[in-house]
C-alpha cells in the first residue's frame, strides 16, 4: 500500500540539482507539517535525476522524518515529468506542489487549503515578485500569451504553490510543458480554479533552471500544442454500470 494514503495532504517537492537548498527543505517542511491546515500531511520529494549530491541528502533527510518520502527518477525528465511522477504516486485526497527553491512560503498552503473543498484547484498568485526585471518581464509576456490561448483567466500560472484534488490531478492529460497549463487543464476537465495571493521571496541558494529561451520561446510552442490537444480532449461521464454490484 502506498504510504501517502494514510494522509489527508501530500506536498510534492520536485527537485533537480538543489543540493544547496536541502537544509532549507528539511527545516521549513518539518516545521510546517504540525501546523498544516489539512492534517495529517506528508512530504513527497521527487528527485528528477539530480547529478549533484542532493538526492543522497534527501534520502538521509527522509530517514529522519517519518512523514517524509521520496521518489528517484532514473533520468532528468523536466518539471512536468517530475510532477507527473508525483501525481501518479500520491494517494492522499489532496496534493500540493511547491518548488525546492522555496521562493514561495510553505506556510501559505494554509491560505489555499481552506478553499480546497470548494475548488478542484487553488493556485497562488505571486503578488509581489522578488525576481529580476528580465525574469518578471518575460513571465508577464508568457502569461499573457498563454491566457490568450487557454482563456483560463489565471494571472500567474507559473506560481509554484498549488493545491489540487488528487483524483483530478491524476486524470489530467500530461505532456512536456504541462506545468504551465495546470489551471487550464483542470478547467478543461470540468474543475474550478481559485486564485489566492501568496508571498514570494528571492532565491537564496542554487541556480534557476530557467532562462530566456525556456521562459518565453518554449511556452509559446507549448501553447500551440495545448490548443491542438484541447480540441481533441476526450471527457466522459458514466451514467450507469454493473461493476460494483452487491
Amino acid at each position: 500500500m502506498n504510504r501517502t494514503s494514510d494522509y489527508q495532504f501530500t506536498i510534492i517537492v520536485p527537485f533537480y540539482n538543489e543540493e544547496d537548498n536541502t537544509a532549507a527543505m528539511e527545516s521549513k517542511l518539518s516545521a510546517y507539517l504540525p501546523v498544516c491546515a489539512a492534517s495529517p500531511a506528508c512530504v513527497l520529494f521527487v528527485n528528477d535525476g539530480s547529478t549533484d549530491g542532493g538526492g543522497a541528502i534527501v534520502r538521509e533527510i527522509c530517514s529522519r522524518h517519518e512523514d517524509f518520502f521520496y521518489l528517484e527518477l532514473e533520468s532528468n525528465t523536466g518539471l512536468s515529468g517530475a510532477l507527473k511522477a508525483g501525481f501518479d504516486n500520491c494517494f492522499s485526497p489532496l496534493l500540493g506542489y511547491i518548488d525546492a527553491d522555496f521562493q514561495t512560503d510553505v506556510n501559505d498552503f494554509n491560505l489555499l487549503l481552506p478553499l480546497a473543498g470548494q475548488f478542484e484547484m487553488v493556485t497562488g498568485i505571486r503578488a509581489k515578485r522578488n525576481d529580476g526585471f528580465v525574469k518578471r518581464a518575460s513571465s508577464r509576456f508568457a502569461n499573457a500569451f498563454r491566457r490568450a490561448f487557454t482563456h483560463d483567466g489565471v494571472s500567474d500560472t507559473g506560481c509554484p504553490l498549488k493545491v489540487i484534488r488528487t483524483d483530478v490531478a491524476r486524470r489530467l492529460p500530461m505532456f512536456n510543458g504541462m506545468h504551465r497549463f495546470l489551471p487550464a487543464l483542470v478547467q478543461m476537465a470540468g474543475g474550478r480554479v481559485k486564485q489566492v495571493e501568496v508571498r514570494h521571496y528571492p532565491r537564496l541558494a542554487g541556480k534557476s533552471k530557467y532562462h530566456l529561451f525556456n521562459r518565453i520561446l518554449g511556452p509559446l510552442g507549448d501553447c500551440f500544442g495545448y490548443r491542438w490537444m484541447a480540441k481533441r480532449y476526450i471527457d466522459y461521464k458514466i451514467k450507469e454500470d454493473s461493476l460494483n454490484g452487491q
